[in-house]
């Protein structure tokens, strides 16, 4: 199963490719090969533009939905030609424009809703294999917020009889799983800390043409504004109770540049911003941890397990890691574990294509707030 994942970053494609043997219960999933493919840039400036866009035209979607398609179709034959891999499988998550997780009323009714964009058609064409997309909508009608998708993943692959386990994926947006020790997966907790990359990326390619701030290098030059970090840690979001989810709709580039103009009344220095920014990323993710999946797990030792693109930004792993040993937690990343901390999305979706074909639930309603387990995902055939 070839899986495929483009984030709330709009930064590329990660495509994982894993081997899932014939299984009773959970499937346990063996990681064969991991490519990353970066957005042409005229390709990442409509994805980006068509994020949450006030206004766009038909013509625009129809046109980005196409190219998506095929892009992840090249990205796909790209990777199993480069690893001599034969697919049977293909599991493509697309790339949300739009979440609305919560009913909001248009046209005379309530609902949720929810679009990922990439044409599956184009894929399947492309690979000769099947392929499910259009994961989150069934989870939504079914009461839940259609995300995180990821922690059934996080449960087969990292739950412990002994250790509580904390699985925090930092992409654009920061996510986290909680499994405690020897839980079953109905006992599995999930949600969205708030903003991980996403403002540090908008402010590094605003005020250094940088499309990201590399290991946290820019950061590291500046300070905290403490007044700006307080008065954003107030944001209702980050009080909500599980479950919760969150987008570009509430930390996307209107919310970025409201955090740069306060910053910019305190401090005319750009590094500033960015440390500030870090370190919200950072605080959030701490006050996720400490209020809502802390007293799930238990006082026994907690192993805090970073993925995502974010690991590798240095100055925040060092903010993390010293919030983090005051709560007796031990980090480590996704990586020393066997999986590579920018594969481990992709390889959900793999996961879920896997669940899908078998016709098994792939939610865990305890971290969507679903009111059941559902099969997720629409297959395309070749």
């Amino acid at each position: 199963m070839a899986g495929v994942m483009s984030g709330t970053s709009a930064d590329g494609i990660d495509v994982a490719v894993v081997r899932i043997p014939p299984a009773r219960k959970w499937p346990k999933l063996k990681l064969l090969a991991y490519e990353a493919f970066p957005y042409p840039v005229e390709l990442r400036k409509k994805v980006v533009a068509a994020m949450n866009a006030q206004s766009t035209t038909t013509a625009e979607l129809a046109r980005l939905n196409w190219r998506l398609g095929l892009a992840y179709a090249e990205a796909v034959q790209t990777t199993a030609a480069k690893h001599k891999l034969k697919l049977d499988l293909v599991g493509c998550h697309g790339q949300t424009l739009y979440h609305q997780a919560r009913e909001e009323r248009y046209a005379g009714r309530k609902f949720a809703c929810t679009w990922q964009a990439g044409e599956a058609q184009a894929i399947t064409l492309a690979l000769g294999v099947p392929v499910v997309s259009n994961f989150r909508p069934a989870d939504m009608l079914a009461g839940g917020q259609g995300a995180p998708l990821v922690p059934l993943l996080d449960f087969v692959m990292f739950a412990d009889a002994k250790r509580g386990r904390m699985l925090q994926n930092i992409g654009g947006i920061a996510n986290l799983t909680a499994i405690p020790a020897g839980a079953s997966a109905e006992r599995v907790i999930a949600f969205d800390t708030g903003p991980g990359n996403m403002v540090i990326d908008w402010l590094a390619q605003k005020l250094f043409d940088k499309p990201y701030d590399r290991d946290g290098a820019i950061a590291a030059k500046g300070a905290v504004l403490v007044p700006v970090l307080e008065d954003a840690l107030q944001d209702s979001y980050f009080w909500l109770k599980p479950p919760k989810t969150a987008g570009r709709e509430q930390f996307g580039r209107e919310y970025a540049a409201e955090f740069l103009a306060a910053c910019r009344r305190i401090s005319k220095k750009p590094e500033d911003a960015l440390a500030t920014a870090t370190a919200l990323t950072a605080e959030t993710i701490l006050f996720g941890y400490t209020r809502f999946a802390a007293p799930r797990l238990g006082s026994r030792g907690v192993d805090y397990i970073i993925s995502g693109g974010g690991a590798k930004n240095t100055t925040l792993m060092t903010m993390l890691a010293s919030g983090l040993a005051r709560q007796g937690c031990t980090v480590r990343t996704s990586e020393e574990l066997g999986l590579p901390v920018e594969a481990k999305e992709a390889a959900a979706f793999a996961l879920l294509a896997w669940m899908r074909w078998h016709d098994l639930p792939g939610n865990v309603p305890s971290a969507t707030g679903a009111s059941r387990p559902v099969v997720l995902g629409e297959v395309t055939h070749p």
